[in-house]
């Protein structure tokens, strides 16, 4: 909090110049669950500077667990900042980051959360995954869908820094979403799976956004498996490209030497030619 207070926030909102709609929904006290888009990495920072409360985001594991210096200084700033580690793999090892969530919870923290589990690659709304509904079936506490706009250009996909030229920012907040009354089916999927659907429409609903029915890292994997099918067939036509040339070479080559092998044959032998004694034929 001293770090929002002092020095992001007032940064941000100088150079930035942020609009934040919707920030009663925001209760003062208690756990809240806050469900936001994922357009670009300064997603993780413009929501919770909008918000005066501490919030606690589930951000991937990668970040706590990169090699080397640079890799140290991420972790130690994400754990600073109250972080959670989110393994992505699924299984049990999501579900022990899904529990340190609902502990924050059962605090009365408010827990950030990305239901599309990525960046969206494009701009769209993808599929959201079950996690959030987990949390809010397992727990009682209200869901506040988030809408982030105007980060992906700020932003771009694959720019290193972000450029406040680009783009105002604005971050939504809509009315809290109470999915108490089914916290006893909190283990049925086909329930999680409809109260996601839920909040990722309410998602849809702030943001405008395009949505896709299919989950973001499962496109990103299918664009990179496109993109590598595409690298290896225009090396294949490449390579084909250079036999085709070498072949030609070749041939021109072996052509050149028949015909001036044809030619030395038909030259008469000692260095005479048909001429008779005078030079006259």
């Amino acid at each position: 909090m001293f770090l929002r207070n002092y020095v992001v926030a007032p940064v941000v909102n100088l150079v930035c110049r942020p609009t934040v709609i919707g920030l009663e929904h925001v209760p003062a006290h208690g756990p809240a669950i806050l469900a936001s888009n994922h357009l670009s990495v300064p997603d993780s920072i413009f929501m919770p500077v909008a918000v005066p409360r501490q919030v606690y985001f589930l951000a991937k594991s990668e970040y706590f667990h990169t090699p080397g210096i640079r890799g140290r200084i991420v972790a130690t700033f994400f754990r600073a900042i109250n972080q959670i580690p989110m393994d992505r793999r699924g299984g049990r090892a999501s579900a022990a980051a899904l529990s340190a969530g609902g502990q924050a919870l059962a605090e009365g923290k408010l827990v950030g959360i990305y239901p599309e589990g990525t960046r969206s690659p494009d701009g769209r709304l993808y599929r959201g995954k079950i996690g959030v509904a987990r949390l809010a079936l397992e727990t009682g506490a209200p869901v506040i869908p988030v809408a982030m706009i105007g980060t992906d250009k700020m932003q771009p996909l694959g720019s290193r820094f972000p450029d406040p030229r680009r783009a105002r920012i604005t971050t939504v907040f809509g009315e809290p979403m109470d999915f108490s009354h089914l916290t006893s089916r909190h283990g049925d999927h086909p329930t999680m799976r409809r109260v996601t659907d839920e909040i990722m429409a309410a998602i849809a609903e702030l943001s405008g956004q395009e949505t896709a029915d299919v989950y973001a890292a499962d496109h990103k994997r299918r664009l990179a498996e496109e993109k590598s099918a595409s690298f290896r067939a225009q090396a294949r036509d490449v390579a084909q490209a250079t036999r085709d040339r070498g072949r030609a070479m070749t041939d021109a080559v072996s052509q050149q030497a028949g015909e001036l092998g044809a030619k030395l044959q038909g030259r008469p032998r000692g260095g005479t030619d048909e001429r008779g004694p005078g030079g006259t034929a």
